[in-house]
């Protein structure tokens, strides 16, 4: 039997790939090109269609599995973070690799836990320098490479003669800021009274800081490197009290707890001072729950305890207010 000839054998074959559904994305075959020579690659378009729609399918369920697991946080910033968080650990975990945050909030923490947990094949250990800690990193990966906790948190003791001007937290945590680091670098820092302070920050910022701090305030200070294990701290003092208010509001609760103008509560928020779970609130009418942390900057910290209904109607709450 002959050979087909070149012409016959170009028409089959354009016969052939035309029978196939074309994507507008496919490259087209142009008429003037000869295939009597053995060009069988162009015979693998439609295989390879059909794998560009399998990629598409895939990070299109990737996407709704990140929704998903993301549909139990309520504030929509936590929900950003964690989801970096989420892509972090996907990331670690395919790769073999481990991988670290900045300090994250108590909020971010707890939600990104909740989340990885749920997860396959992704392991996350938590690292804050003490076990009192609100602030934490988070280490992420495969849960065959993840095996200890990562070297990540380090430790300074910042000193100096505090005895006749004392520094709050505030003071601390503006002054090493001034140096030019970010929040998301700096964990806690354990005040010591009139010696100084204790502060946890990441490892790779420790020689910086400490030969850039030299003030806190108008106190001359020195930083040193001390072990996580030198950390000194004691539990917060609190102090607890009951109040009535007829609703629940930030701005109801919050003037209690710091004992201050409910028109002086409402110029802080406005000025962007109040914070709820670490997030600026900037609405007076924001709703509080049993367990949440007011901040307002210069006052310290509130805690939201038991709430009960009363007779006529309001609200009585347990405030705890940290000293």
């Amino acid at each position: 039997m002959a050979a087909p000839s070149s012409t016959t054998t170009r028409l089959l074959l354009r016969g052939a790939f035309r029978a196939f559904p074309q994507p507008h994305n496919l490259i087209t075959i142009p008429t003037n090109i000869s295939i009597s020579g053995p060009r069988r690659s162009l015979l693998f378009a439609p295989p390879f269609r059909r794998s560009a729609i399998g990629i598409c399918q895939f990070v299109q369920a990737t996407k709704e599995d990140v929704h998903t697991l993301l549909k139990g946080v309520g504030d929509k910033n936590v929900a950003e973070e964690v989801k970096h968080i989420l892509e972090m650990a996907r990331r670690a975990s395919s790769r073999r690799q481990v991988l670290h945050t900045d300090f994250l909030t108590p909020p971010v923490l707890k939600e990104a836990i909740l989340v990885i947990e749920k997860m396959v094949d992704v392991k996350e250990v938590a690292q804050g320098g003490y076990p009192q800690a609100e602030r934490h990193r988070m280490s992420v990966g495969h849960p065959d490479v993840l095996t200890g906790e990562p070297d990540i948190v380090a430790a300074l003791s910042i000193t100096g003669n505090f005895q006749f001007q004392p520094c709050s937290h505030g003071d601390f945590l503006g002054s090493v800021l001034g140096t030019g680091i970010v929040r998301e670098k700096l964990g806690d820092i354990i005040l010591q009274g009139q010696r100084g302070a204790q502060i946890l920050l990441v490892p790779e910022l420790v020689d910086f800081v400490m030969s850039s701090l030299d003030k806190v305030g108008n106190v001359s200070v020195s930083c040193s490197k001390i072990p996580l294990l030198a950390l000194e701290y004691e539990p917060p003092r609190t102090n607890s009290f009951r109040a009535i208010e007829a609703s629940l509001r930030v701005d109801a609760l919050a003037s209690a707890g710091f004992k201050i103008s409910r028109s002086k509560l409402v110029d802080l928020i406005s000025n962007g001072d109040v914070r709820v779970n670490w997030t600026t609130v900037t609405k007076n009418n924001t709703t509080l729950k049993t367990g949440d942390i007011v901040s307002v900057s210069g006052k310290g910290r509130l805690k939201i305890g038991e709430i009960n209904s009363t007779r006529k109607g309001k609200f009585a709450v347990e405030l705890i207010r940290y000293l």
